[in-house]
């Protein structure tokens, strides 16, 4: 299962797609996007997806 962002409640500010060690993550329009097929919710890397740890505004980054 892949995480989703919340384009509403984003605020743009580019901390998940730093730290997302598949490349996951890029700008779409005015919001980042999840790529689903490339999110594995960081298995092997992490216990918890980094997106959702390094996102500033909690409940942003949820699973899809």
């Amino acid at each position: 299962m892949a995480y989703q962002i919340l384009v509403d409640e984003c605020t743009v500010c580019g901390a998940c797609e730093f730290e997302c060690p598949n490349g996951a993550i890029s700008m779409k329009g005015d919001s980042y996007v999840i790529d689903a097929a490339a999110c594995n919710e960081c298995e092997g890397v992490s216990d918890v997806p980094q997106c959702e740890t390094a996102c500033p505004v909690p409940g942003v980054i949820v699973p899809a």
